[in-house]
Formats: structure tokens, sequence, C-alpha cells
């Protein structure tokens, strides 16, 4: 018997946003959410942002969110830091959605002797900062990234992300780094902890087949593929795997999440 959808994970860009303007559906979907009182997060492995400075930026687009309903990579790194070694040391490489994430959970950040190397986004990779992660990396600190996104967006095409530069680490080191970001299960799981939900009564909405659709396979969820981002239909015949659902964007859910909920007649 398939049981109901009572909890929602959902990505952001592509799914609800894209380049700043809501997609259609979005505030529809959230509201419906927010009106049946289903906990949901929405997932973003951008490391660059705090929820507030993501709540503000929705919030423009007309989707209304508390920042408590977003769960970043910066967020699920710093909480897997703290399962790992409470109240350990880490050098950074991000900005203020990573730094404030760490710090918040108790973490000290510095360049002396850390227990870890941890690699975020940021629109400024310092060549001075890469070349200090490596010597810290040969010299004994764990290395964390937090998501394998090699490239990013912006206006002017293309930017080295997460993964590009963390590849340049792992080349001068010969260490791989562990990723806490889609497409590791880990940041779904992560967020099912955070609402208090079961695997086995939520759903993942995602744009991308290789990230969104298969850790949320991976972590157990029922899991929707809109084609609002970076996935087209042709793409998901390339891939061994399969959502449960296909649809052309999130509208398609608004009218059926009380019935998700409701179950098998």
């Amino acid at each position: 018997m398939t049981r109901p959808i009572t909890s929602w994970l959902s990505d952001m860009d592509g799914v609800l946003v894209h380049e700043g303007v809501a997609l259609p559906g979005a505030p529809e979907f959230v509201r419906a959410l927010r009106d049946g009182d289903h906990p949901f997060l929405v997932l973003t492995n951008n490391s660059i942002f705090t929820p507030r400075d993501l709540r503000a930026r929705l919030a423009g687009s007309g989707i209304d969110l508390a920042e408590e309903s977003l769960w970043t990579s910066a967020l699920a790194t710093a909480q897997f830091l703290v399962d790992q070694m409470p109240g350990g040391s880490a050098y950074v490489i991000g900005e203020a959605g990573l730094t404030t994430a760490l710090y918040e959970a108790g973490y000290t950040l510095t360049s002396a002797d850390p227990d870890f190397v941890v690699l975020g986004e940021t629109r400024t990779y310092s060549f001075e900062a890469i070349t200090r992660a490596i010597r810290l990396v040969q010299g004994g600190a764990r290395f964390i990234a937090t998501n394998p996104d090699v490239t990013g967006p912006s206006q002017e095409g293309d930017l080295p992300a997460t993964g590009a530069v963390a590849a340049m680490i792992t080349a001068a080191t010969g260490r791989q780094p562990y990723f806490v970001g889609k497409p590791n299960p880990m940041m779904i799981r992560s967020a099912l902890n955070r609402i208090d939900a079961h695997s086995e009564t939520t759903a993942m909405v995602g744009d991308r087949m290789d990230t969104d659709v298969v850790a949320g396979i991976e972590a157990g969820l029922r899991t929707f593929l809109v084609l609002t981002g970076s996935t087209r239909p042709e793409d998901v015949q390339r891939y061994p795997f399969r959502p449960t659902q296909v649809l052309d964007s999130i509208a398609d859910l608004v009218d059926r999440v009380p019935e998700w909920a409701a179950g098998p007649a």
C-alpha cells in the first residue's frame, strides 16, 4: 500500500525560483504546505548565503518562507562537523553562509593547526587561501567540502564552484574531500531529522536527476522531478534510475498536496 506524503523537501533554484523570479506555482505550493501544516524544508547546495539572506531573496520574488524552513549545504556541513567532533576547529574558504553556520555550531575558525579544512562556495576564490588549504591538508587536516558542484551560474556565464576548487586541492594533496551536500543522501537525512520527518512519508522535489533525485532515492524518499530547471525530458532516459514522477513544474503538485497527505482511499 502506498503511504501518504505528509512531509516535503524541495530544492530551491530551478524548482521555486530562477534568477530571482518565482517559477509557476512556487508561492502557491509553499502556501499549500504551510496551510496544511505539513513539515517541509527548502534545500540548496549554495553555501554562500545565510538563511536570513535567502529568506529576503525569496521574499523579493513573492515566496514567503521562514528562515527555519531553509536548509543549506553550509548548515548541513556544520551539523556534520558537530556530529563528528563537537567544539572542533576549521580553516574555512567560503562566505557568510558557511562561516556563520560553523560559528553558531560552536566551531573555532582558525588557520593555525585546524582539525578540518572546510571548502565552500565564494565568488572570490583566493589563490593565497587555496594555497593555505593545500598546506593544511598536507599537514593532516581533514578535508571537507560543502558540495560537489563544479560550476555556478552568473549573468556572464558559468563560474568555477566548490567542486572545481576541491579538484585543485585534491590534485595538489592526493586527498579527496568528503562532500556533504547533494547528491550525498546525508544532506537529505539531516533535513529529515531537522523537521522530525520519516523517509517513508516524505517526498523530494527537484530539477536535477544527478543531485536532487538520486539523493532522494538513496535516502528512501519518493521523488518528483520538475522540468523548470536543469533537466530536460530527454535527459531522464540517460540515467539508470527514475523519479517517482516527472512533472512540468511544481504547479502540478499544488492541488495534490492534500490528496497525497490523505493517502490511498
